[in-house]
């Protein structure tokens, strides 16, 4: 009966003791960083004049539709924008028709529309409307999740306990006091453990996951020695091993 997973081990958010209780209904705030291009980032241009506008509609867009974005992304963790989109190379550059490379490395995807509207002046007289798009948060889901693999969410925010969802939640084995996160930052690659069963966790830095994130959940030990992940299992596995016990001794004394 040893080999169960007790629900202390799976039940996520709790107040954890020798830590600040959080309360139901309390209000709390966010001072989220603005995400900054990196390399191999793919970042969607869709640029419009006026005329454009007067002519089209302040709707229309160029490239992909938005069937095709729908059908292009998902589960294979394929970008949206791969086939229509720009992509951010080692030089930290993407490059755009006309205007040639512009530096968008480092740069939120705000700072990037501006500068990417600066350089398009040069060629342009009219009144330009331009706007700079990520192909939603890219992410992987690894080890104990009911449903793995890589995943595009087309939000521009999406919290872990969302990304769990995403990939059908952890299974009853997973550690969920110990989820590795693997984050992408400009210098390099950072490893962070986060503990879902502590309420803390929705004020920490990594509450919301940012594109590339990779999410690993280790099994506990049950899984290891094969114990049952519920009393039924458990019971069921002692029930077994006495019964073909038995029939052993049976057997010996024939």
């Amino acid at each position: 009966m040893a080999g169960c997973v007790s629900n202390e081990k799976i039940i996520y958010l709790q107040n954890l003791e020798d830590n600040k209780v959080i309360a139901e209904g309390e209000l709390i705030s966010y001072d989220i960083p603005d995400y900054r291009l990196q390399y191999n980032d793919i970042i969607e241009v869709n640029v419009q004049t006026a005329e454009d506008m007067i002519k089209n509609g302040f709707n229309a867009q160029g490239g992909t539709s938005n069937n095709q974005r729908g059908n292009i992304g998902g589960q294979n963790g394929g970008d949206i924008y791969y086939m229509s989109g720009y992509t951010v190379d080692k030089m930290g550059n993407v490059r755009l028709p006309i205007v040639g490379n512009v530096f968008v490395k480092d740069k939120t995807v705000e700072e990037a529309r501006l500068e990417i509207e600066e350089k398009l002046k040069v060629y342009v007289t009219s009144e330009l409307y331009v706007t700079t798009k990520l192909g939603g948060i890219r992410y992987s889901a690894l080890g104990e999740f009911r449903r793995p693999g890589k995943f595009v969410v087309l939000q521009d925010r999406m919290t872990i306990f969302e990304a769990i969802a995403n990939a059908g939640d952890l299974s009853v084995v997973a550690k969920r006091d110990e989820i590795l996160l693997i984050r992408q930052y400009p210098e390099g690659t950072r490893l962070h453990r986060i503990n879902l069963i502590d309420r803390q966790v929705i004020n920490s830095p990594f509450y919301f996951i940012q594109p590339n994130d990779q999410l690993y959940a280790e099994p506990m030990k049950v899984r290891e020695v094969g114990a049952g992940e519920n009393a039924a299992q458990s019971l069921s596995l002692i029930i077994s091993a006495v019964t073909a016990l038995a029939l052993v001794l049976n057997l010996l004394n024939l």
